[in-house]
């Protein structure tokens, strides 16, 4: 697992957003959830020390050689600007973006990460993962996230003209959203989320003091042993929700702006 140490400065913070699944209609246009996106990006760049963008940024995206995905200039300018002012920016590759490769850091200057990241900060462990694939059961979904991560995969895919293989992409995410009644999202219990089994069973072997996530599209707030807690940043929509830690506490906010 990749980690990395962070002494977080007095007076700034850490920053998690995900799901903003740029590309789709939702709640808003795109085009809107895009301009609040920045809008948050420019109200916390004055006590940012690092940003986490974790995963499902985008709706689609795959980068062909000479082909990107159309749009989404001012959201990426926005974070080229984050970056020029010394604050790290890491994308985390979601089930929707998990083709990002060269791209993004070459024009932002951000980084990207394909799985978990673990951060130490101020004594404390941090776990951070999109989310999808963790945990017991959708056993389907794992086997494919392996075959759509998979060289011979990207290939072939490559080999689809762009409207094609986009038209695909974006047939295949609306199915998905049918299958999973549109954006609504609902909370049964605890031992039915499968990212909290995950952590309870990740606590016995490897103590984190948090656990942050995304995917699942609701904001949760969960124990899952007494010095241990797990956090989901929720989705962008129907809100605007997102994480902050200052070294001590973590915290779920709303951007109002």
């Amino acid at each position: 697992m990749p980690e990395i140490n962070i002494d977080l400065q007095t007076g700034k913070k850490l920053y998690f957003a995900s799901d903003f699944h740029l590309g789709v209609d939702a709640f808003d246009t795109s085009q809107e959830r895009e301009e609040k996106i920045i809008a948050w990006l420019k109200s916390i760049s004055d006590d940012a020390h690092v940003v986490f963008l974790v995963g499902d940024i985008f709706d689609f995206w795959f980068e062909y050689r000479k082909v990107v995905p159309k749009g989404f200039i001012g959201f990426l300018n926005q974070v080229r600007e984050v970056v020029k002012k010394g604050i790290p920016v890491y994308f985390f590759k979601g089930n929707h973006d998990m083709w990002m490769f060269d791209y993004i850091p070459e024009i932002t200057g951000a980084s990207i990460i394909s799985d978990e990241l673990i951060l130490k900060v101020n004594g404390k462990r941090l776990f951070v993962h999109h989310g999808d694939g963790l945990g017991p059961g959708d056993k389907s979904y794992k086997l494919l996230k392996k075959v759509f991560r998979s060289k011979l995969c990207q290939w072939l895919f490559a080999l689809l003209h762009p409207a094609i293989g986009m038209g695909i992409a974006h047939f295949w995410s609306s199915q998905s959203k049918k299958k999973n009644n549109g954006l609504e999202q609902s909370f049964e219990d605890k031992f039915k989320e499968n990212i909290w089994l995950y952590c309870k069973e990740s606590e016995k072997t490897d103590h984190f003091d948090m656990y942050i996530c995304g995917h699942r599209h609701l904001v949760l707030d969960l124990e899952v042993e007494p010095d241990s807690r797990y956090y989901n940043i929720g989705e962008w929509m129907t809100g605007s929700p997102y994480g902050v830690f200052d070294g001590e506490n973590f915290k779920l906010c709303t951007f109002k702006g």
